[in-house]
């Protein structure tokens, strides 16, 4: 092989094609958005031009019945508290299992490991029981509860980061008389820099539109998500309020692919750091 990609036009229709299948949901999302809630399951596929266009009206009624602004408040502080801690414990935790070199160490590794392996439908309905016990029902007892399911994945990715940090860089710092944390902070982390970013990334996104831990964990008689509340503006008898659900969607959407846009450029190279040497 030559490093030349064959038939270069075929595959940049084939994976322009792959884009819009994954671009159509959103697109449709957003069109239904604006759209009369009559017309929405009846001409989903329509334009939102003439009579079937609403304005604002679905952005209003949706605001209003899912309390939009409470619900957003405690989703940015859900994802925000639950990302912070899972880089700071996880990226500790990282150096630690590759600096130790011991069995204890191997065998936290592989459960980590592990971790990624278990079915979530193997714990959710426990999870949901030891929450209530341990009072984990707040968004900052939820933090916890992302802890533990987010761990493994960025364990695994600054793992094989530290791997590549000579530690010839360490031990200088430690012979200068540097504290441990002094070393992790002002050394090891700006050399994680690309993979923390990267796990951040992916946790956000997952943990921004996660429906299923909130719903089990959280007392939603005081806090709901996005996610929770946009799927209780289905009412009885199975009737929704398309045109409220979609836009709540659209708000649910732009913060998250905002924020991907942004960082986008680190995801590439912040896990084939971690994957590289891993």
């Amino acid at each position: 092989m030559n490093g030349k990609v064959r038939h270069p036009a075929i595959w940049t229709v084939f994976f322009s094609l792959v884009s819009l299948l994954w671009i159509f949901p959103i697109a449709l999302v957003v069109v239904n958005a604006f759209k009369q809630r009559s017309y929405i399951t009846h001409d989903t596929f329509a334009l939102p031009t003439g009579e079937l266009f609403a304005g604002f009206d679905n952005f209003n009624r949706g605001i209003e019945q899912t309390d939009f602004l409470s619900s957003f408040t405690w989703t940015v502080v859900v994802t925000i508290g639950s990302v912070l801690l899972i880089l700071l414990c996880t990226s500790m935790c990282a150096w630690w299992i590759v600096r130790v070199h011991n069995w204890a160490a191997k065998i936290l590794y592989l459960l980590f490991l592990s971790n990624m392996a278990v079915p979530f439908q193997l714990v959710m309905f426990t999870l949901s029981k030891l929450s209530d016990t341990l009072g984990l029902n707040s968004p900052w007892g939820l933090w916890i509860v992302y802890l533990g399911f987010g761990a493994g994945l960025a364990v695994f990715m600054f793992t094989g980061v530290v791997k590549g940090i000579p530690v010839e860089l360490e031990e200088s710092a430690m012979i200068d008389g540097a504290s441990v944390p002094r070393i992790f902070f002002g050394i090891v982390v700006p050399i994680m820099r690309p993979s923390i970013i990267s796990v951040a990334i992916l946790e956000a996104m997952w943990i921004w539109n996660d429906f299923l831990l909130p719903y089990l964990t959280l007392d939603l008689r005081r806090f709901r998500t996005l996610s929770v509340a946009i799927q209780q503006l289905k009412g009885s008898f199975g009737s929704v309020d398309m045109g409220a659900m979609m836009a709540c969607l659209v708000l649910a959407i732009i913060p998250i692919v905002v924020f991907y846009l942004i960082c986008q450029k680190y995801i590439i190279k912040g896990v084939l750091a971690g994957a590289v040497k891993g």
